[in-house]
């Protein structure tokens, strides 16, 4: 059965659709709603059948943990066995907000939620749909990004209904998301506290508020052999259908690489899809060019990451090639998923 479509905006909420909604998630049902990062699939954290129903939907490894999302801020003791002073300290400053903290678990978070492990993923989103949506269900939902696993995250809720329509109850249509990339996740279950995901709260803004704070080696070299501690460190993420290529330098020396394979593209009969900025999309005589945004604004391109990835999909290209994104803020996190989605295939030019 294709999944109910409800729309609505934080500042005209249907209370009775989300009233439904949460019905559904509390007798194990899944949901797919709007936070601030992108759409996420909800499913009653604490109910096994239910984390098992979102990674059967997905098509998600049943060791790639969930996060549980809270509404509230003294529902996190319920879940978390220990709360050292440095992830109150993060949460005074960020929550609500794009930020993911890892915390040992209590046994009332089942292992089918948190991929076996005995820690527990925590945020609490600042998104007013989804804040009384967490409300409505119970307290605690568990919710990956609303895609085929593998596939661009969705920013809109017709990126949800494209790829899960069939395979869930229903989907809350709050519009387009306001930052367009997941959560930063912090592992507290060390010592030292470790970024083990970038996300729009940057390694510099934690430093300056915790002090010593490590990315984790993982971001770099993926190992197979490596139980994941968070969602995306160990497998593919994000691709679009098409190869995708990362071409990194000087912008002459890109420009130059991407036109001489848009121009070989041509010569075969083929076209290939060209990921540029405002700022150089004019200079692509050959090939489908959309921009991401602006080099002036980071958060634009952050924004229009996955659109434009799903965008491609509806192109009939034969191969992708993009620009390098190394901004100021949110640089890591934009190269960390653009990265996944092209398997780390870049090549450097001067």
């Amino acid at each position: 059965m294709r999944a109910e479509v409800v729309k609505m905006s934080a500042d005209h909420m249907d209370m009775e659709a989300i009233e439904k909604a949460g019905r559904i998630l509390k007798e194990g049902g899944l949901v797919a709603f709007p936070t601030e990062t992108v759409y996420g699939l909800g499913g009653n954290a604490l109910d096994p059948q239910a984390s098992m129903k979102i990674y059967a939907a997905k098509g998600r490894p049943s060791d790639n943990p969930l996060i549980v999302h809270i509404a509230e801020m003294d529902r996190l003791a319920d879940i978390a066995e220990q709360i050292p002073e440095k992830a109150r300290l993060l949460a005074e400053h960020f929550w609500p907000g794009p930020l993911t903290m890892i915390l040992p678990k209590k046994d009332a978070v089942p292992g089918e939620t948190t991929g076996g492990l005995d820690s527990v993923a925590v945020r609490f989103p600042s998104d007013k749909i989804a804040q009384e949506l967490i409300k409505a269900a119970g307290g605690f939902v568990a919710a990956p990004s609303a895609n085929t696993s593998g596939r661009p995250s969705p920013t809109k809720a017709e990126h949800v209904e494209e790829d899960l329509g069939d395979a869930i109850d229903m989907i809350i249509d709050g519009g387009q998301v306001g930052i367009g990339l997941e959560s930063t996740i912090v592992d507290f279950t060390e010592e030292v506290p470790v970024v083990l995901r970038p996300g729009y709260i940057s390694l510099e803004m934690l430093q300056e508020i915790l002090g010593e704070v490590r990315m984790d080696k993982g971001l770099l070299i993926t190992d197979s052999n490596v139980r994941p501690k968070a969602p995306g460190m160990k497998y593919r993420h994000y691709a679009p259908k098409a190869d995708l290529t990362i071409v990194e330098g000087e912008e002459a020396a890109v420009l130059r690489e991407i036109n001489r394979f848009a121009a070989e593209a041509k010569e075969l009969g083929m076209q290939v899809g060209i990921i540029a900025t405002d700022e150089t999309a004019g200079k692509y005589p050959a090939g489908i060019v959309k921009s991401i945004g602006s080099r002036e604004d980071e958060d634009s391109i952050g924004h229009h990451l996955f659109e434009v990835l799903r965008e491609f999909d509806h192109c009939n290209v034969c191969a992708i090639y993009s620009e390098a994104f190394y901004t100021p803020r949110i640089g890591q996190a934009i190269m960390n998923r653009l990265l996944k989605a092209a398997g780390h295939k870049i090549i450097s030019v001067s």
